[in-house]
């Protein structure tokens, strides 16, 4: 175990001296109570040069993302007096969430916390908690690292919020991750960053949102880049995702090789010029296998970014008691329904224009309705093969054990079937959120081989009873 010398919260400056290697995380106890007069100082150690990463603790008194006007206190971090990032604290509990700091040599480094009053709607952050840990150079996990992008907060968009810091209270940058898979040329390899907001201020509706995609969150994709066997960017070869969803070369500056990039548009997409005070620099550490995982099972591992969700549709009047299905802007309650991810695959004759999708179905005991995911709207259901998020709305305070079958419906999009077939895989996993608008267990998980063809459009893929796998 790392030695760490730790001063008293009301101390203002709290000192960590690491005897470990780089790997080794260093952690720092107590509390620090950080307000618009009194920033705190935290020094602590590398042993290796490295990417260094900062997971941060914090609460801020009297916040609620939930609560307009209340949305949040913003913690800015300096790193040896460079403005590292901000981070967004939306809530009066501790929720941890991990910084990039950048690449430091080994030694002595000071991390200063500040309470952005510019930006922020409440007084205070009481920080908690603070673990250090280094990638170190030359290491698998250090490119990855290195080739972060650094995301500038969104203005002049228009929106709930205008103008700057409008990441403080509408849209905020939850968390990022990366993935890291084989390049065309032998020994290179290509990186993509995503990130996850809040929610879009523009774009895909609410109620489409929650049908196609699963959760009110936004995520994109929105820097990729190749690199050789040693690590180094492949000239020509860095791209971003521009307004309108299209892929752009990127022509900005770069931090090392952190590219600097920003929120420009109301549905989080993004432009290489930065001009926003805002900087989040999400630890992009975490990564998934997309062949197997949904993007939104890195919510699941960060399980407080549900309740950010629910409490910014809430706040914005996107939730309500029994809204139609008809609606294009109204969700019943975030709680009412039931999370999903499916995996399936289309088989020929491809989908082209006239796709076939998937709806998830849903029948509880003692109930005849069948609940979809789709609302019977074509366009709500599922059209694409990678594992995919849904969710089915159910009657308020419904449980696991209240359901009867989840069934997989096969749903041509126009009047033109194309005939063809669905098959289903599996459900990665099938959840609802608690009273604390946190995901609950997961109660189904594991194969559920299904055919769904033009002449038999329906499968049962779970029925009560069923062995959990």
């Amino acid at each position: 175990m790392p030695n760490i010398l730790l001063a008293r919260a009301a101390a203002p400056v709290l000192v960590l001296a690491v005897a470990g290697g780089a790997a080794t995380p260093a952690h720092a106890a107590g509390v620090l109570a950080v307000d618009g007069g009194h920033d705190r100082t935290v020094t602590f150690q590398t042993r290796h040069a490295g990417e260094v990463l900062a997971a941060v603790t914090a609460a801020a008194p009297g916040v609620s993302w939930a609560v307009k006007g209340r949305e949040s206190a913003v913690l800015s971090l300096f790193v040896d007096g460079r403005y590292a990032t901000d981070d967004v604290v939306p809530a009066a509990f501790p929720i941890k969430r991990e910084f990039a700091l950048g690449h430091l040599p080994a030694g002595r480094h000071t991390l200063r916390l500040r309470l952005a009053a510019d930006r922020s709607a409440g007084r205070s952050v009481r920080v908690s908690g603070l673990e250090f840990r280094t990638a170190g150079a030359g290491s698998p996990a250090y490119t990855d690292l290195a080739h972060a992008p650094v995301l500038y907060g969104r203005t002049g968009a228009g929106g709930t919020s205008t103008g700057p810091f409008q990441n403080a209270a509408t849209d905020t940058p939850l968390v990022a991750w990366h993935e890291d898979v084989p390049a065309t040329t032998p020994g290179h390899r290509l990186l993509t960053f995503s990130y996850i907001w809040s929610n879009e201020d523009g774009g895909t509706s609410t109620p489409q949102l929650m049908a196609r995609w699963g959760r009110t969150t936004d995520i994109e994709w929105i820097y990729q880049v190749e690199v050789d066997a040693r690590g180094r960017r492949v000239p020509g070869t860095a791209v971003f995702q521009a307004p309108n969803h299209v892929t752009q070369a990127f022509a900005g500056t770069y931090e090392g090789d952190h590219p600097l990039l920003q929120t420009c548009t109301l549905n989080n997409n993004i432009c290489d010029k930065v001009d926003d005070p805002m900087r989040f620099s999400l630890s992009t550490a975490q990564t998934l296998d997309a062949a197997t995982e949904a993007r939104e099972q890195i919510m699941d591992r960060n399980p407080w970014t549900y309740w950010v969700a629910a409490a910014e549709a809430r706040r914005e009047g996107r939730v309500a008691a029994d809204p139609p299905t008809t609606s294009q802007t109204l969700i019943a309650d975030p709680r009412d329904y039931l999370y999903l991810v499916v995996r399936k695959q289309t088989l020929d004759p491809p989908n082209g224009t006239d796709w076939v999708g998937l709806s998830i179905g849903v029948r509880l005991k003692g109930d005849p309705t069948l609940y979809r995911s789709d609302h019977l709207f074509p366009d709500r259901s599922i059209n694409r093969d990678v594992p995919a998020a849904t969710t089915v709305q159910l009657p308020p305070g419904t449980k696991p054990s209240d359901i009867a079958e989840i069934t997989g419906i096969r749903v041509p999009a126009t009047s033109r079937d194309t005939g063809a077939t669905i098959k289903v895989q599996a459900i990665n996993r099938a959840f609802f959120l608690g009273r604390n608008d946190l995901p609950g267990p997961s109660f189904v998980s594991g194969p559920t081989p299904a055919t769904l063809t033009g002449q038999n459009p329906t499968a049962v893929l779970y029925t009560a009873g069923a062995t959990a796998r």
